[in-house]
């Protein structure tokens, strides 16, 4: 029988149960039907906020299907009733500081936390961090996606400094630690940066540092091409589900390149029929883009008004609450189970539509700086990778296996 371990885990700013498991649908399918539950990139697993109602709400959903590991929870909750702190101190081996004719290794003491994350690690000399990061990130008006992240990522930093002072911590300092995380910790190059820019933030940004992380070498990312639908794939994907809310947000999501985001945040007067455009407003850089309004679209989405009444001046698509929008995880959970009913193979979300969207457009010759503009790209350098996604130029190419005399 399966496995589900329950940890404590302190994710945007609260205390939670981590919920971890191999990945199995079965296994999927019962923790979706937990309260309050979702899914974190950053730590890679479901996650509640801790409370008994949850807990036992986890235990019933996997009755029968998996044995409930709770050992470390249960450890977690003792511990917070004591007085003493949840840190010890560990002797970490860290590469030297660059200082000319020194070779020997440097060790330096760091602060780890017992358990791979926990709730109120983050000790009093550091208390005030996280509050001055938040209130500088609202006042340059961050988004709330990119705030969690950032504050997510430095009290990494603070649970693994202890008593240490982070205002006191130099480039030397700052150096060591991100070696300390590739080697040690192992994060992977996307989260690594992702740690860089906040630290980086926080130490320009809030205490007015100078600009010294250009001096910090970051990690090579890994040249991903964006994964791509061929048309066939997309019409099986969209001829596959039969409810008309559903069909119509994925065409949405196809026609016009959109991020699900945008897709469950669009109102409905934004949709214009006259000029036979959408316009997005305030989409991910607060930036505001016209898009193209498809005509196949436009009869799909007067069938989907006559249905279901959207509000002049309410969301376009509602959620299960009357007056709010639709959640980007019910509208990932659509294309996963219509490329499931579909056939399709391909590792791939609503963002994926998005990126054949531009591949296809491509391959029938529209222009790249069009393409660029549609998508709401800052930099072409974006918009170019869809080059390699695209396969105009390589269809003509004959392979030299074609051409030997086999038998």
């Amino acid at each position: 029988m399966e496995t589900v371990t329950l940890r404590p885990l302190y994710h945007k700013e609260k205390d939670c149960i981590g919920i971890y498991f191999n990945n199995l649908p079965l296994l999927n399918k019962s923790v979706r039907k937990v309260t309050d539950c979702r899914w974190t990139k950053t730590f890679g697993c479901w996650y509640t906020p801790l409370n008994k109602a949850n807990y036992m709400a986890i235990t019933a959903a996997f009755e029968g299907l998996a044995v409930t590991d709770n050992a470390e929870l249960k450890t977690y909750l003792i511990q917070r009733q004591k007085p003493t702190p949840a840190i010890s101190p560990a002797k970490v081996a860290l590469p030297p500081a660059p200082v000319s004719g020194v070779k020997e290794k440097t060790t330096i003491t760091i602060y780890k936390p017992l358990t791979v994350i926990k709730a109120g690690t983050i000790q009093a000399i550091n208390a005030h961090v996280l509050p001055a990061m938040k209130q500088q990130l609202v006042l340059k008006a961050y988004s709330q996606s990119t705030i969690r992240t950032y504050l997510t990522e430095m009290s990494q930093l603070l649970q693994t400094l202890g008593k240490n002072n982070a205002d006191a911590l130099t480039p030397v300092d700052l150096r060591r630690y991100f070696v300390f995380c590739f080697e040690k910790l192992r994060l992977a190059e996307n989260t690594l940066h992702s740690r860089i820019n906040a630290l980086k933030f926080y130490y320009e940004q809030v205490l007015g540092r100078d600009k010294f992380f250009w001096e910090i070498p970051r990690p090579k990312k890994h040249i991903q091409l964006p994964q791509v639908f061929n048309q066939d794939e997309v019409a099986g994907i969209i001829n596959s589900i039969t409810n008309l809310k559903h069909k119509t947000m994925l065409m949405l999501a196809y026609s016009a390149g959109l991020r699900v985001s945008e897709v469950v945040a669009l109102k409905t007067y934004q949709i214009d029929s006259k000029r036979m455009s959408i316009f997005l407003e305030r989409a991910k850089g607060k930036k505001d883009r016209l898009v193209v309004l498809s005509a196949v679209l436009l009869v799909m989405l007067r069938e989907y008004a006559l249905k279901y009444k959207p509000q002049k001046k309410g969301y376009l698509f509602e959620g299960a609450v009357a007056g709010q929008g639709y959640s980007t995880r019910s509208l990932e959970e659509v294309i996963q189970q219509a490329k499931q009913k579909a056939g399709v193979i391909k590792p791939g979300s609503i963002h994926a539509l998005r990126h054949s969207f531009a591949t296809h457009l491509l391959e029938r010759g529209t222009d790249i700086s069009m393409i660029q503009k549609l998508l709401g790209h800052n930099d072409l350098r974006t918009t170019l990778r869809y080059l390699h996604t695209t396969n105009k130029d390589l269809i003509k190419i004959v392979s030299p296996l074609d051409n030997l005399d086999l038998k």
